[in-house]
């Protein structure tokens, strides 16, 4: 029996299997099991990759990948948002390979993809879908395009991505585990645990064939979220969902829609300039500044980092052995508590600072 096979059969088991206090520790077993079983079929890859099944190479200060059914509008869109020549017809699959264009918005430059349109049963496999959402897993960002006409297969295309480990706009969860050579299984919890049950951690645990370690939980943790961490392939991506051809329907049938999203006309250029906006801050990217010791500081060449980002990674950005090298760093601006402050690898920097290196000497 194969992968799929055995996925199959588990799904229908956990269909016929009624929810309720007496089963929800076999329905947690199944949910390993399917957990590992999807890990197989999608390499079991772990973290983002840094290259496509299509080749697409990443460029620029982050990469957005464009997901949704064939046909919904998806290149009409990247050259209304870069200029990039997509291939553009009325009908499905025109695009079949991933085509890049690059977007420039304040200082940044973000990287878009055209991917060809997955359809139902993308995370098996079908309609190139593994390599089609094998991009959305090394993005930045994740664009759903919604026909205006087709706004309910929101739910549909979730799916797909979580299939093949993607998930969108949640948090790692915080559980943390430490394998041990003996002693079993030891299990702490800052917060009080009412989703998951001794017996249930420890059956997941083993399924995954973990029989001595130390876990702790920082959160009141589901099921899903224990087999997450154990199947330690997942990635967090933010989303932004477009719905297209806006232009053709009411306003009062846009708000009977139940669920966030920015309308748009591609073909148009409607609203376009608020998806550049809306990509640029779902992304959530800052600006910083250089500056050469004993010189002026270059602030018209912005150097693009993530929020959050330290001085050890805007020593990364600018060479490989800047980190290697580093004594200290002066910082100018909102993240320092005086200017010209005297900071650690460590420091997190904000938009607009302005930094400078120095170097060990010799």
């Amino acid at each position: 029996m194969g992968i799929q096979e055995k996925m199959r059969a588990i799904e229908e088991e956990m269909g016929r299997t009624q929810k309720n206090k007496a089963t929800e520790y076999h329905l947690g077993l199944l949910k390993a099991k399917l957990a590992k079983l999807k890990r197989e079929l999608v390499g079991g890859s772990k973290g983002k990759g840094k290259t496509s099944g299509f080749g697409a190479r990443k460029s620029g200060d982050a990469t957005v990948a464009f997901i949704g059914l064939p046909s919904v509008g998806k290149s009409t869109l990247l050259n209304a948002l870069t200029g990039a020549k997509s291939k553009i017809a009325e009908y499905e699959f025109t695009t079949l390979s991933c085509i890049p264009g690059i977007l420039e918005y304040n200082g940044a430059k973000i990287q878009l993809l055209d991917l060809p349109g997955i359809i139902a049963g993308a995370k098996g496999g079908k309609g190139r879908g593994k390599e089609i959402l094998g991009v959305a897993r090394s993005a930045d960002l994740v664009l759903i395009i919604l026909d205006v006409f087709r706004p309910r297969i929101l739910p549909t295309i979730k799916e797909e991505l979580a299939g093949i480990g993607i998930r969108l706009d949640q948090e790692p969860p915080k559980i943390f585990m430490t394998k041990k050579e003996r002693g079993g299984v030891e299990i702490s919890s800052t917060v009080r645990l009412t989703r998951l049950s001794k017996k249930m951690i420890v059956g997941v645990l083993n399924e995954y064939g973990i029989h001595n370690c130390s876990i702790v939980f920082r959160e009141n943790a589901t099921v899903e979220q224990l087999i997450d961490v154990l199947a330690g392939n997942r990635v967090y991506n933010r989303s932004l969902v477009v719905l297209n051809k806006a232009d053709m329907v009411s306003k009062k049938y846009l708000k009977q829609l139940d669920f966030d999203f920015t309308p748009v006309s591609a073909e148009k250029g409607e609203n376009v300039k608020k998806v550049r906006k809306e990509i640029f801050d779902r992304l959530a990217l800052i600006r910083v500044y250089t500056k050469p010791r004993r010189e002026s500081a270059d602030l018209k060449e912005p150097m693009m980092l993530r929020l959050g980002a330290t001085i050890r990674q805007a020593c990364h950005k600018l060479h490989r052995d800047l980190v290697r090298d580093f004594k200290y760093a002066l910082v100018w601006g909102k993240s320092a508590k005086f200017p010209g402050q005297k900071v650690g690898l460590d420091h997190v920097l904000a938009d607009g600072d302005v930094f400078s290196v120095i170097k060990k000497q010799g």
